[in-house]
């Protein structure tokens, strides 16, 4: 008898029973129009159809090639394409290996410095031949302003400890987002206590969560991705210093461009799957240049010329957060990869030393440590006035 009941060889007599059987199974099921949940689907705007905003977009690239600037801070009046431009990452983004066990282990090698150090289970694993990671394409996590504490660290799932009686932690954005990009819009209306929690994820690579007798460590490796409108409040200065690059984000000023904008837009508001597939050649071509330079970056170096330069820059400038370097040679680094070179120059410093440095100098710092200066020359000329009065 054939898989389907609805078919019946020739000559035979279909039975009634049968007709039953295929109303009621799962074949009439499979052939009903699926219902329309009001679910959106996600089609964001294409990263390569935005018009202009070349530092922007050259920003978030270069982030998604090296985690290791530290993220991006988009700043600029609301209507500009922050939103759009983040959100439009999601085609870009490359498949990363993602570790199978819970202390976070990785095949000897995966970590591009030669690492060997596994948990015994895993080393059982990788003696035996079995996997112990996969891959996995890396996630645009958003966080909104509306979530609490407890969605953003994780906490105790209400619905297991009510109907089940078991008490269990359940993960929260920060852990969900270890390995993938953390996008925060409007990040300088974060209520302090989320903002203390991304701190100390951002800083540790992991946070611990305390739930009365109920303790889990989970990894928080995230490029962190902020945007903000500044006419709306100040970001505070702790994770202002978080983030590696920082764009202001002007509305373009050529009419030209403008109305570009005006007719992209609409095409793809008209048809969005037809104004998808006009740019999903390049949008692959350039996904797999970015996965080459992620690949390029762990032999990328920085000539002696660029360190000298990019030193005698940041103490010109008067900057005292080491982050400045940290994230200025980063960048250069992935600017070099990005343009197939294994070696960053000056030209790379160049691309980026704006990005990396600007807001970093703090004019309220300068006065501190030039009063603090004052008033040590003070104490030291009173104590050489005491020392030679006393001869």
């Amino acid at each position: 008898m054939s898989d389907d009941l609805s078919e019946v060889s020739a000559g035979e007599q279909r039975s009634r029973l049968l007709d039953l059987l295929d109303q009621a199974g799962a074949h009439r099921v499979l052939r009903e129009p699926a219902p329309d949940l009001g679910l959106a689907e996600h089609l964001p705007f294409p990263f390569l159809a935005i018009v202009g905003q070349y530092e922007m977009r050259m920003a978030l690239l270069l982030a998604v090639i090296n985690p290791a600037i530290g993220g991006v801070l988009l700043i600029g009046p609301r209507g500009t394409g922050k939103t759009t431009c983040v959100r439009s990452l999601t085609d870009l983004l490359p498949y990363v290996e993602v570790s199978l066990c819970p202390e976070g282990c990785l095949p000897p090698g995966a970590h591009g410095d030669g690492a060997t150090d596994v948990c015994p289970d895993c080393q059982r694993k990788l003696t035996a031949g079995e996997p112990i990671s996969h891959y996995e394409a890396v996630k645009l996590v958003e966080l909104p302003l509306n979530a609490r504490l407890e969605d953003v660290v994780g906490g105790i799932n209400e619905r297991i400890a009510v109907q089940q009686g078991r008490v269990r932690l359940e993960l929260g954005i920060l852990a969900r987002a270890d390995q993938n990009l953390l996008y925060i819009d409007e990040v300088n209306l974060l209520d302090d206590l989320i903002v203390d929690a991304i701190l100390d994820a951002a800083a540790q690579g992991s946070y611990t969560v305390r739930r009365g007798p109920m303790v889990g460590t989970y990894r928080a490796r995230f490029v962190l991705v902020g945007s903000m409108n500044p006419e709306e409040g100040r970001l505070r200065p702790q994770i202002m210093d978080r983030f590696g690059l920082r764009v202001p984000v002007h509305g373009l000023a050529d009419q030209a461009e403008r109305y570009e904008v005006y007719r992209r837009v609409r095409r793809y508001q008209d048809n969005r799957r037809r104004f998808l597939m006009e740019w999903a050649e390049v949008t692959a071509q350039a996904r797999d240049e970015i996965g080459l330079a992620r690949e390029l970056l762990r032999q990328t170096g920085l000539s002696a010329e660029t360190v000298e330069v990019g030193l005698a820059l940041v103490q010109a400038l008067g900057i005292d957060s080491h982050r400045a370097e940290y994230a200025m040679f980063e960048a250069a680094r992935a600017h070099a990869a990005a343009d197939g070179r294994d070696m960053a120059d000056v030209g790379d410093l160049r691309a980026v030393a704006a990005l990396a440095l600007r807001q970093r100098r703090s004019q309220f710092m300068a006065e501190f440590f030039a009063q603090q200066g004052e008033e040590d020359a003070a104490i030291r000329e009173r104590l050489d006035a005491l020392i030679h009065n006393g001869r």
